[in-house]
């Protein structure tokens, strides 16, 4: 089951809606100007749309399969006792003092340049189901930070 906020399905959706009535269209375009080249044995301007195509429907269906899976997470009934997804976490560096700022996100919801770090990231996993003023010590791929909790919203 793939967890992700309504604001994250609707994306999903729409995306899903672009590639199909968009892209899909271009991709079969692409396949037919190719075909009309000649012959299809030594055609590599073919061979790449037909592989371009095929890496488009695989991400339709992986598309599909997401929002067949997806259940919506009512914001409503989530808490800020602990963080959890769709957490708005802010805290410190205790190491370097700086303050952060991150919303724990579903993978697919993820987008670093707007502050939304995937829920399975090194840091969303040593955050959750702590509280406000916890520290943890987080093993990341450069060794360990330390950071302590210093509020959490839900937006």
């Amino acid at each position: 089951m793939a967890y992700m906020s309504k604001e994250g399905y609707e994306a999903l959706v729409a995306e899903l809606h672009r590639l199909e009535a968009v892209e899909s269209p271009k991709a079969s375009a692409a396949i037919a100007e190719a075909r009309d080249k000649g012959d299809l044995s030594e055609n590599a301007e073919y061979d790449a749309a037909k592989e371009a195509q095929a890496k488009l429907m695989e991400k339709i269906n992986q598309m599909k399969l997401t929002l067949a899976d997806a259940k919506i997470i009512d914001k409503s009934r989530l808490s800020t006792d602990a963080v959890q997804l769709l957490s708005k976490v802010e805290m410190t560096n205790l190491t370097t003092k700086s303050k952060m700022t991150y919303t724990i996100v579903a993978e697919n919801e993820a987008d670093l340049h707007a502050g939304k770090i995937s829920v399975k990231t090194p840091i969303a996993q040593g955050l959750l189901n702590h509280k406000v003023g916890d520290e943890v010590e987080i093993t990341i791929p450069r060794g360990k930070i330390r950071l302590r909790i210093d509020n959490i919203t839900i937006e």
